[in-house]
């Protein structure tokens, strides 16, 4: 409400109020003269009268005349003082300037004087103070920040804004840039007095910011699981890792972190029996360490018995086939399948475990890794419709597909099938039996395969290396020029080279759902010299478990659900994939596919998967995008393969919020120099008072009507000369 005042002013000068006066005078003199003359006729002094108000008139105008109306406000202006909620309030980092020895408070404790309601009482007289808190919208709200949110959403509530006091740490992660909403401040004309709160350099910490278990372990198996520590430590420190299992095992590893860096491993552990299993890894608080909160991760995963399904297809019984298959038949977690084509026999090997013809299309897809040895589209050898097949049963039934080449140069009549899609190098067509030496050339781990576990033939990275470089040699390696696009090379020839650089040796990529591996030489059955079967087993035992693993996340009799990533965050997008079978066991290539995803709430989302493509073999998906932390129980139906299949997706918590992470001081900063506000202390709340108390009071709004120049009063003049002109024209007066 506003209060209204009217009045009628004057903005005269001196010489025109003489004007003024001796013009009217002297128009009134006339008329008199003219009315006596008349001899004092009514009409004529009408007339006359008429002409004096007329010069009246235009002295009037000479004082320049105008209605002035006041608004004064009833109602007081409002002052929001916001004040931030978020997790990363949480961060204890603020330390009293005169106490340097004592423990950091929380940012929250810090902002609470701020925003006791005692603290603005001097101002309630002149302004109405409002303290709101603010975060995000996001659920739950506190792990976020929405700065440009609280800003809009109060020049919104308040029409009488008169200025703001934002007490945050600046950290904003969600919405629009906070600058947008201190443009609309800033026409507004509503200052913002900024007040952060928080350290703007990260006190001494340790963090582990990443623990990536996998979905599920198979037990008896050793299980590596990477983590990240961050430091902000002034030195390096050496800590013991500690790993807890919920069966009360309990897992250590000695590190050594880098001051002021991230460091980068791998703990072992093997798990002993099925079941689900929680793990968490703790790093200990070191005497530096300010902030603790965010030295431990949990994970949970399933431990499974295991029983993979694996398919070798060989021409000849060379050592590379014989040894792989006596590795895989050795392995109690895999059953083996072969198929020895012997193409100059005419008729493929017999005995146990073998293959008398290669797989119908619901038998193919029963297999998890298909190992194609130095077999092509020959007389004798595998069909177009096969190649097909393999490459279906890669591509839609996430199945992994091992090339491994041979002297025969079988695999180069693949170049121009569907198969040479997925095959991860150039091949030289000029030398399609590849290259033989009688010197033995050596393996050389690139920088991606001193990383990759797929390449860990020793549990730390240091001796792994050593082992690489001390293997028995080889004396004959594929006709590969380079690696595709996509792919990523993980050993390289020791030192042979060609027009593109080293000859890559082990290769991988993924291709549609499934995974591929290139493996340029037949030697590794070489590795066992000296050592038995210790690395030669283990490198292939990890290739079949690592293109295995997305296929087998769930499965049942005629459905499987895969999905990435394989270990979800809550605000991913999570891509579904589920190979569904029909009643005749033909992989399903119509229907409807419903997967009911049930929430820690309890709240239940529906998504449809659809069909991958018109010649997709039984491959469904759909996307769902996950907003809750913790298990969510996945329920996969569908009417035409008459089968449910349940399965279990951990997701993972990820907080926007960060605790622990320096305050953005020049978010605050910037947000108070561009709507012409101040960047106060937290340190001083009277001080924070007194620079609102120092703003002016409001200033009265005035609206002035400028009559001497309004249309309307030049207007009246103007009628009231031709009334007077017509006048004297009806009196004879000339």
């Amino acid at each position: 409400m506003q209060a209204t005042t009217s009045s009628l002013i004057f903005n005269p000068s001196p010489t025109a109020v003489a004007l003024s006066i001796g013009f009217v005078g002297v128009m009134a003199g006339l008329a008199f003269l003219a009315w006596r003359r008349s001899g004092y006729r009514r009409a004529i002094g009408w007339l006359e009268f008429l002409r004096v108000l007329i010069a009246l008139g235009i002295a009037i105008t000479l004082l320049q005349p105008e209605w002035l109306e006041t608004f004064k406000p009833e109602t007081k202006p409002v002052l929001a003082v916001l004040h931030d909620v978020s997790g990363s309030m949480s961060t204890q980092d603020v330390i009293d300037p005169s106490e340097t020895e004592s423990e950091p408070q929380s940012r929250a404790a810090t902002a609470k004087p701020l925003i006791e309601p005692k603290l603005w009482e001097p101002l309630k007289e002149r302004m109405e103070v409002v303290i709101e808190p603010f975060s995000s919208s996001q659920e739950p709200a506190p792990e976020g920040t929405d700065l440009h949110a609280a800003l809009t959403s109060v020049l919104e509530k308040q029409p009488n804004l008169k200025a703001l006091v934002v007490i945050s740490d600046g950290d904003w992660n969600s919405g629009s840039p906070p600058a947008q909403a201190a443009t609309r401040l800033r026409m507004r004309e509503v200052p913002v007095f900024t007040v952060p709160v928080g350290a703007e350099t990260r006190l001494p910490d340790l963090e582990l910011s990443s623990f990536d278990a996998p979905t599920f372990a198979i037990a008896g198996k050793p299980l590596r699981i990477p983590f990240v520590i961050d430091s902000s430590l002034p030195r390096d420190e050496v800590v013991m890792l500690e790993m807890q299992v919920s069966s009360g095992e309990i897992i250590t590893k000695e590190v050594t972190l880098p001051a002021m860096g991230r460091f980068q491993d791998a703990i072992a552990w093997k798990p002993d029996k099925p079941g689900e299993v929680k793990l968490k890894l703790t790093i200990p608080k070191t005497s530096s360490e300010r902030y603790p909160e965010n030295n431990s991760q949990e994970a949970t995963l399933a431990v499974r018995k295991e029983q993979l399904r694996v398919l070798v297809i060989e021409s000849y019984p060379r050592w590379e086939y014989r040894y792989l298959r006596n590795a895989l038949e050795r392995d109690p977690g895999v059953e083996v399948n072969c198929l020895l084509l012997h193409p100059s026999l005419g008729k493929p090997g017999a005995g146990r475990g073998y293959l008398s013809a290669f797989p119908k299309d619901d038998a193919l897809t029963k297999y998890d890794v298909v190992f194609l040895g130095d077999v092509g589209l020959n007389k004798g050898q595998l069909t177009s419709e096969q190649v097909i097949a393999l490459q279906k049963l890669v591509r839609d039934q996430a199945a992994g597909l091992v090339f491994m080449p041979g002297f025969h140069g079988f695999q180069s009549t693949l170049q121009g099938t569907p198969l040479a899609e997925l095959i991860p190098v150039l091949w030289d067509a000029a030398q399609p039996r590849g290259w033989g030496s009688s010197t033995p050339g050596n393996f050389a781990l690139t920088e991606a395969g001193a990383r990759s576990l797929l390449t860990k033939l020793e549990d730390s990275d240091e001796a792994s290396a050593r082992v690489w470089s001390t293997l028995p040699g080889f004396q004959w390696y594929a006709p590969a020029l380079r690696a595709k696009a996509g792919s990523e090379v993980l050993a390289i020839h020791g030192s042979e080279s060609n027009a593109f650089g080293r000859v890559p040796l082990i290769v991988t990529k993924t291709y549609g759902a499934g995974k591929i591996l290139f493996m340029g030489t037949d030697g590794a059955w070489r590795w066992r010299k000296g050592v038995e079967d210790k690395y030669h087993y283990r490198f292939w035992g990890q290739v079949v478990r690592w293109m295995a693993y997305q296929r087998n996340m769930s499965s049942g009799e005629t459905m499987r659900l895969f999905y990435s990533p394989d270990r979800p965050r809550t605000g991913d997008v999570l891509t579904l994939n589920a190979n569904v079978m029909s009643v005749s066991g033909e992989p399903l290539r119509e229907g409807a596919v419903i997967a009911q995803i049930a929430a820690p709430s309890g709240k239940v989302a529906s998504v449809r998967l659809t069909p991958a493509g018109e010649e997709a073999w039984g491959l469904f998906n759909g996307t769902f995008t996950p907003n809750e932390p913790g298990e969510h129980r996945v329920q996969l139906t569908c009417a035409e393969a008459g089968a449910t299949l349940e399965a279990k997706i951990s997701i993972q918590g990820t907080s926007r919020e960060k605790r622990g992470q320096p305050a953005r001081v020049d978010v605050l900063r910037e947000i108070a120099q561009f709507t012409r506000g101040t960047l106060l202390s937290a340190n001083d709340p009277a001080g924070t008072v007194a620079a609102i108390a120092a703003l002016p009071e409001p200033e009265i709004q005035e609206r002035r009507l400028q009559i001497w120049a309004h249309p309307a009063w030049a207007g009246t003049l103007i009628l009231l000369l031709g009334i007077f002109w017509l006048g004297r024209k009806a009196a004879g007066a000339f």
